[in-house]
């Protein structure tokens, strides 16, 4: 197992791990004074999203949802930069398993894969208005491109993890 942590604050853990598949799991982590009702609507909703990661969001939060966003401020949902995220299966503040659409800007060998690719977020409710996330990132070759790969995604993950600490401790 690799532990990589980036950042100045270091309060996101992100750790690529193989030891329990032949695959790598990249985990990340971080806990947040915040109530799990304001993590879990950052994950679910629209206004959510388009408070920490994105400035255009559309949620339909069900099993067999989408959410859509887009990193263009000028673009539009369902434009060719709109990114569709496939919601698997919910439990209400505690799960939620998604799995991205791989589209043309993705690296060729991701393509091939793209049905092994999931994220598995767990939430819990912590003492004292805490909240502790979990993000599974699953399907992940063991090899050295998506090694490559997953050291480009850890950093910008880690980020956009901080933005949505800020925006959780601000409200």
């Amino acid at each position: 197992m690799t532990s990589l942590t980036f950042g100045q604050e270091k309060r996101v853990v992100s750790i690529i791990d193989s030891t329990k598949t032949p695959e790598l799991v990249l985990i990340q982590e971080f806990t947040v004074k915040s109530p799990i009702d304001s993590v879990w609507n950052a994950y679910t909703t629209k206004k959510g999203w388009e408070n920490w990661a994105v400035p255009l969001a559309e949620v339909d939060l069900k099993v067999g949802g989408t959410i859509k966003t887009n990193y263009n401020k000028d673009g539009q949902i369902g434009d060719s930069t709109t990114i569709v995220t496939h919601i698997i299966n919910y439990v209400p503040k505690r799960l939620l398993t998604i799995q991205a659409e791989i589209t043309d800007n993705f690296p060729e060998f991701m393509k091939e894969d793209a049905k092994d690719f999931y994220n598995v977020i767990y939430f819990a409710e912590l003492k004292n208005g805490y909240t502790n996330v979990q993000s599974f990132g699953i399907g992940y070759k063991n090899n050295p491109k998506y090694l490559s790969l997953m050291n480009y995604f850890i950093p910008a993950n880690e980020k956009t993890l901080m933005n949505l600490i800020a925006y959780l401790e601000k409200e």
